[in-house]
């Protein structure tokens, strides 16, 4: 199976047919990676999400070799040639060792098969569990192909939408696959930046809430108190600003709460000011 969505994808620069897409980029080596959202055919917060890539090479002391506008250039005309107006654009760089230093690099540029919350799933809120796990190096984007199966598998049994990460002290991180922020009052409360992926959507909803007037609070907070909280929401790529209704047996109304609604109305607004750069 193919992670390549679309007939084409980019590799190392040049164009190619999706089946001669290599899962090795994913499987072998050390893979850094990166996902951003085409929505009318801009790709959002593009120039964050290369910055947040380089981030990422730079904690575990790798370089990336190909110029942030040759990433720009190559994925436009990656959603040129699919004739893409939406979807998710994975970006990875593969660095495979040898001998003593990594010394063959490999970077793809392709469509994911994109999973995006359904209307009523905004209106109603998403069902999430707790999940007793720690990603290796939270700040850096980097793939974790045994750690991502075992979240996966879970998430699949108790048929819910996202797993909440918990630390080994009892700590709230992040989602498996986004961020996680929680209502308190008029607070707005997310982990510690030095404890989670500081993603690109995160950023953006910080600073919408801060232009809302919210208290933004990035704090420790143990999963034994989230029956103090008032609502939560999940925060990526694919979601933007999701509520959500049920975490474990605890049941919240995150979808009605005014703080929550103000949040996805601010965020999609930044959203079409993004998209306006591009038309």
């Amino acid at each position: 199976m193919y992670e390549c969505f679309r007939d084409y994808f980019i590799e190392n620069g040049e164009v190619r047919e999706k089946e001669q897409f290599n899962m090795d980029i994913l499987k072998k080596g050390k893979a850094l990676y990166e996902v951003l959202r085409v929505i009318d055919g801009a790709p959002l917060f593009l120039k964050e999400h290369i910055q947040r890539l380089k981030n990422s090479a730079d904690i575990v002391n790798l370089k990336l070799w190909v110029s942030e506008k040759q990433i720009e250039e190559q994925i436009f005309n990656l959603i040129k040639i699919n004739n893409v107006k939406d979807g998710n654009v994975k970006i990875v760089f593969n660095y495979i060792k040898q001998v003593e230093k990594f010394s063959k690099n490999n970077y793809a540029i392709y469509f994911l098969k994109h999973n995006y919350p359904e209307k009523q799933q905004y209106e109603k809120g998403v069902p999430t569990i707790l999940y007793h796990g720690e990603r290796e190096n939270p700040n850096a984007k980097v793939i974790n192909i045994d750690f991502r199966a075992a979240v996966n598998e879970e998430i699949k049994k108790c048929n819910v939408y996202e797993a909440i990460l918990v630390d080994r002290q009892g700590y709230i991180t992040e989602g498996s696959r986004s961020n996680i922020f929680m209502i308190e009052g008029k607070n707005v409360i997310t982990s510690p930046v030095e404890a989670v992926l500081p993603g690109i959507t995160r950023e953006f909803i910080i600073r919408v809430c801060k232009s809302l007037g919210y208290t933004v609070k990035e704090m420790k907070f143990h999963y034994n108190d989230i029956k103090k909280l008032q609502g939560l929401f999940i925060s990526g790529t694919s979601p933007k600003v999701l509520p959500i209704n049920k975490v474990d047996n605890m049941e919240f109304k995150s979808a009605e709460n005014p703080v929550i609604k103000s949040i996805m109305a601010g965020f999609d607004k930044a959203i079409q000011e993004d998209i306006k750069k591009y038309n």
